[in-house]
């Protein structure tokens, strides 16, 4: 193997933790990997472990039916138990594809509609309400672990050091966000449309980012991070395969489900066209000191932010000396996109994790973040139950401290990719990209240079 692939990484804080084991590997110690079949045993394993703590983080909220202030005390508040409950999605797939008066209206893109409601589908149709609601919150739990289980997976195999994936397995970020809500199922197939790449197959990629898109919002930046690298490697055949078969997906996707439901397939894409600031965005907090902003200047802010998300990605991907990875140019947009979004909820930070595990960052770094993460969480609960009980809630200025923290968090990640980037641009030697499939070894073909 290319010892550019092997070379060693150097992380303070897996050397610390590594003492538990006798401390780091040294000088006279064999330097093979493990072989891939115990790897993926122990990525599995704790991929286990920390569903199972996220699981048991709701525990306080499934004695009570995911109702009453006891969710936001006990921070153990869910919106999959809520959307049951809210968005009559107890009345099932056939009514959701039928349309017409009752049918469910989930808020949600239509792929993450679809499987919401087949899911509430599989539930008991007897018991009460709110038992019918913890088993629903039960059903997704089985499902986002596989899903979690299906990133690990798909990063380990893709990565040129299989133990990367621990970013995923052991993040605290998926103790706290994961099983919040069906954000996993869009990271999982973002997740799965990128390894696709890895492999070479443009067609599979782009169904699978196709189906992402229909899940979550933020592939598309993936897609863009992927078209802005063929376009500088020449790759101008296998950009328009992913990109045409992604929005061939999509279109099908939406498509189908406006002919059926014209009011299931609008209703995400309408919610934010017409939606404020909301927990965790910078544009929040003039509301928060009793100036809310209109919406319409919100929606302008947003679009603002997408604009520089895709002009920074440009200039990474286009103009550096040497060509950064998939990874780095998708982290980079989709962290700009967050914090300058309309929201922040506390799930979307899931969208990151992936890609710190495939940028390969220090373990410094993405516990920093996480620490930031975990501040948020448990601000923004106190924050909402303050609405019902003030005098035990968490008072807006400090909820918009936490948040802002968390915000300057996400970009520090942002900017620790963006300099590792830089520091490759002066080096001669090829920098390999685990992602970079039908790229490898292509030469550059276009360049952008700022006099």
């Amino acid at each position: 193997m290319d010892g550019s692939v092997t070379e060693k990484v150097d992380d303070p804080v897996v050397r610390a933790a590594s003492e538990v084991i006798g401390g780091p590997r040294g000088r006279y110690a064999a330097a093979r990997e493990l072989p891939w079949v115990l790897t993926a045993a122990l990525l599995s394993a704790l991929t286990a472990v920390t569903a199972g703590l996220a699981i048991l983080l709701r525990a306080p909220c499934l004695r009570t039916g995911f109702t009453g202030d006891t969710q936001f005390w006990s921070a153990c508040y869910a919106d999959l138990p809520t959307a049951y409950r809210d968005a009559n999605l107890k009345a099932g797939l056939a009514a959701y594809l039928q349309g017409g008066d009752g049918a469910p209206v989930t808020g949600q893109p239509p792929l993450t509609g679809l499987v919401l409601t087949a899911v509430a589908s599989l539930g008991p149709d007897d018991g009460s309400l709110k038992t019918r609601a913890a088993w629903y919150f039960a059903l997704w739990s089985v499902l986002l672990t596989l899903a979690l289980l299906a990133v690990v997976w798909l990063v380990a195999s893709s990565a040129a050091r299989p133990i990367s994936a621990a970013h995923v397995a052991l993040s605290p970020v998926v103790v706290l966000a994961a099983f919040i809500s069906a954000d996993l199922l869009g990271v999982a197939l973002a997740s799965a449309g990128m390894w696709a790449w890895s492999r070479r197959n443009p067609t599979l990629a782009g169904v699978l980012l196709g189906l992402a898109i229909g899940a979550r919002s933020y592939p598309v930046l993936i897609l863009v991070a992927i078209a802005l690298l063929c376009l500088r490697s020449g790759r101008l055949r296998e950009m328009g395969r992913v990109v045409g078969y992604a929005l061939l997906t999509f279109g099908a996707l939406l498509s189908g489900l406006w002919l059926l439901h014209r009011e299931a397939a609008a209703s995400a894409y309408q919610g934010w066209a017409s939606a404020g600031a909301g927990y965790g965005s910078p544009w929040l907090l003039p509301q928060l000191a009793g100036h809310p902003l209109p919406a319409g200047a919100v929606t302008a802010l947003a679009v603002t932010g997408w604009l520089l998300a895709l002009v920074v990605g440009a200039v990474l991907a286009l103009s550096s000396a040497r060509r950064p990875t998939i990874a780095e140019v998708s982290l980079v947009m989709v962290g700009l996109v967050l914090v300058t979004g309309k929201s922040f909820p506390v799930q979307s930070s899931l969208w990151l994790v992936p890609l710190v595990a495939w940028c390969a960052l220090q373990w410094r770094d993405h516990l920093v973040w996480a620490g930031a993460e975990a501040l948020n969480f448990v601000a923004v609960w106190l924050m909402i139950a303050a609405t019902t009980v003030p005098d035990r809630g968490l008072p807006a200025p400090w909820y918009a401290f936490f948040s802002m923290l968390r915000v300057v968090a996400v970009l520090w990640l942002v900017a620790v990719v963006w300099l590792r980037a830089r520091e490759r641009w002066g080096r001669s030697a090829a920098e390999p990209d685990d992602l970079a499939g039908p790229m490898s070894g292509a030469e550059d073909r276009l360049i952008v240079r700022f006099s």
